[in-house]
């Protein structure tokens, strides 16, 4: 698989499980840029887009929990940054599915940077909070999303 987006430590936010979440992304990202570069059809390209707009979903919502949890102050401003960026998601999948946008390699670098100025501007916002307030670091026990979805 072609790698489109490198994982690295600049994309940590120091919280084991948010990291192995976003690692999820950063693979079904470089999946779906592996599929258009090697042809594989528009057909499995949708399956990828579709799985990355349900995957997102998820994700959002553990973090939007952990943020009520631990009574992260900016909860409500970042909620409202992940309704959009899953609006436009679905819309993206919306367009691509009914034939009003072709799955190209502008999307793919769409998509490489909504997930990493996410992270890098928004979610290491929450990271230093959930630490102060006894989130651990570490799993002690492999995640349970990693086990659906691996990274």
């Amino acid at each position: 698989m072609s790698v489109f987006i490198t994982w690295s430590d600049d994309l940590s936010v120091g919280i084991e499980e948010i990291d192995e979440q976003h690692k999820v992304l950063v693979n079904l990202i470089n999946r779906m840029h592996d599929a258009i570069a090697q042809h594989h059809g528009s057909d499995t390209v949708k399956e990828i887009l579709e799985e990355l707009a349900d995957y997102t979903k998820i994700h959002f919502a553990v973090e939007e929990s952990l943020m009520r949890i631990l009574d992260f102050p900016g909860y409500e401003e970042h909620k409202d940054i992940h309704d959009e960026l899953l609006e436009h998601v679905v819309m993206l999948h919306e367009k691509v599915v009914s034939g009003k946008t072709a799955i190209s390699f502008e999307l793919m670098y769409f998509l490489k940077s909504w997930l990493t100025k996410h992270i890098l501007e928004e979610d290491t916002q929450y990271s230093a909070f959930f630490l102060a307030t006894g989130a651990k670091p570490q799993l002690k026990k492999k995640s349970w999303i990693t086990r659906l979805w691996g990274s």
